[in-house]
């Protein structure tokens, strides 16, 4: 999808450390990233955020990738100001994504009585420390519960394509950063750490990944009504939903070990991926992200 020319983006809700990691500085707290998303943000988004064959919390073991966005040389984000920057630059992009999923989900807790707190997204890469811990490249995007951060490597939304096979696309990469701030609407209402974190295809770790992956998809219902995006095509939508399935834990597995083990899923199935960003964006109602109640 495509941002209006004319829309405003705000930077300051994103800070480029690319370059300036590192080990140096320890941080508070030892809680677990969740993460992205198949999304592995699925999304993977999806697509992001996985601790991919049982751990804890991001969009997957990436292992080794590039920066092909030229970490150390990082573009000032302060230029990124219009909708006609995120059009051109990838950073302004994610930056106009991440404005985007804030407004609605502000606008949505103002409409349900509540105060949202932003969260600031992190630009990464190589190392560096979080309040979860420290954190690499391999991770993929993922949310650390314990800083209230979104930490992305944008390698990854290449790697979405050129490794794992999804077709890309615009879209696919709001599902990514609507995956991250799905966890963190979670963390907000209380829910992100609900029930534990037990592994298995109806586990609560992947009841929690597919909640994101709904509000993922309560967002790009709403994606237009935020001021910043043109109206939303089947084709970005199917790129969105082949983003989802290009990290379920399903494929995943079968790419990295040749077999499917269902017991040890973190993230869901790419079918399930699939089928609970429909339901978010078909209904565009947040309600109806219920994950935890019933078979998914």
């Amino acid at each position: 999808m495509s941002f209006r020319d004319d829309s405003q983006l705000d930077p300051s809700e994103v800070r480029d450390e690319r370059g300036r990691g590192g080990f140096g500085g320890a941080f508070p707290g030892g809680r677990i990233a969740a993460g992205g998303g198949g999304l592995g943000l699925a999304g993977i988004v999806i697509v992001v955020l996985l601790q991919l064959l049982g751990g804890g919390g991001s969009l997957g073991q990436l292992g080794n990738l590039q920066d092909q966005t030229g970490a150390g040389a990082a573009a000032d984000l302060s230029s990124c100001r219009t909708g006609a920057d995120a059009n051109a630059r990838q950073d302004c992009r994610i930056v106009g994504y991440v404005n985007s999923v804030q407004r609605f989900w502000r606008d949505e807790f103002a409409r349900r009585g509540r105060a949202y707190e932003p969260a600031t997204t992190y630009f990464e890469s190589d190392q560096w420390q979080t309040g979860c811990g420290a954190a690499s490249t391999d991770v993929g995007p993922f949310y650390c519960p314990a800083d209230k951060h979104v930490y992305i490597d944008l390698t990854f939304l290449d790697e979405l394509h050129d490794r794992f096979g999804a077709t890309g696309g615009s879209l696919a990469q709001g599902y990514v950063i609507a995956h991250e701030y799905g966890h963190h609407v979670q963390d907000l209402l209380g829910t992100l750490d609900q029930g534990g974190n037990t592994t298995g295809a109806q586990g609560t770790s992947v009841r929690t990944e597919l909640q994101a992956d709904c509000f993922a998809g309560v967002w790009a219902a709403h994606a237009t009504d935020t001021g910043l995006l043109e109206p939303i095509t089947k084709a970005q939508v199917a790129d969105a939903l082949d983003a989802a399935a290009a990290v379920g834990d399903d494929r995943i597995q079968t790419q990295t070990q040749g077999q499917v083990d269902p017991d040890k899923w973190t993230h869901g199935s790419s079918q399930q991926r699939q089928k609970w960003f429909t339901i978010g964006y078909s209904t565009g109602e947040m309600t109806k992200c219920d994950t935890f109640g019933g078979s998914i």
